[in-house]
C-alpha cells in the first residue's frame, strides 16, 4: 500500500537579507504591499521588516512597467495586500534573483504523514508530496515520519534497505518516491 506524505508551509520563510540599520541579516515579510503610480507606469514592492530592529525593506515585484501591461487581478491583490500573493511571490525565482534574496524555511513548515499506519509493515513504499517549493533534505523528512534518527536512515540507505529513484543526500523541491525495507 501506498502513503502519502505531505510536505506543507506553515507561515511564511524569513527572507535572507542584510539589514541596512542594524546589520541583521533576517526580514520577515507580512503581506503588506507598496505600489506607486507615476503617470501610465506602476512599481510595486513586497514590505518585510528587520526581525532584530523593525526596519522596512522594499523588495521589488513591479519596476517601471506600464499600467496597462499589469493583469488588473494581479493590482487587485497588490492593493488588498494579499498573503497568497506574497507566498506565490517569495517563492517566485525572478522575484528572489531580482532582489538577491535567499529563504530561510527553518520552523515554516510540517510534515503531514496521514497517520502511523505505516509504522509496523515490513516494507512501506512512500509518495512525498511537496505543497510549495519548500528545500528540504529527504534524510530528514524520512527520519521525522518514521521517528529514526538521521544517522538510521544514511545507515539504512547504505545498506541499501532505503531506495528511492532519486538521490536522498542534499536538498529536494520536488516530489519523489522511496520504499524502505525493513
Amino acid at each position: 500500500m501506498l502513503n502519502t506524505w505531505v510536505v506543507a508551509p506553515t507561515c511564511l520563510p524569513t527572507v535572507l537579507r542584510r539589514c541596512h540599520a542594524c546589520t541583521s541579516g533576517r526580514f520577515r515579510a507580512n503581506g503588506k504591499f507598496r505600489v506607486n503610480a507615476n503617470h501610465k507606469l506602476i512599481d510595486a514592492w513586497l514590505l518585510a521588516l528587520c526581525t532584530t530592529c523593525g526596519e522596512t525593506t522594499k523588495l521589488t515585484v513591479l519596476e517601471r512597467r506600464n499600467v496597462r501591461s499589469v493583469r488588473p487581478g494581479l493590482l487587485d491583490r497588490l492593493h488588498d495586500n494579499d498573503l497568497g500573493l506574497t507566498a506565490e511571490l517569495l517563492q517566485d525565482p525572478v522575484v528572489r534573483r531580482r532582489n538577491r534574496v535567499a529563504l530561510d524555511w527553518d520552523g515554516a513548515w510540517r510534515l503531514d504523514t496521514g497517520g502511523s499506519n505505516h509504522l509496523d509493515r515490513e516494507a512501506a513504499d512512500v509518495s512525498v508530496r511537496f505543497a510549495a517549493r519548500i528545500p528540504v533534505r529527504p534524510v530528514r523528512l524520512i527520519a521525522e515520519g518514521f521517528g529514526l534518527s538521521r544517522a538510521e536512515v544514511e545507515r539504512l540507505i547504505t545498506e541499501g534497505n532505503l531506495v528511492s529513484a532519486v538521490r536522498l543526500s542534499g536538498r529536494l523541491t520536488a516530489d519523489f518516491g522511496f520504499t524502505l525495507k525493513r
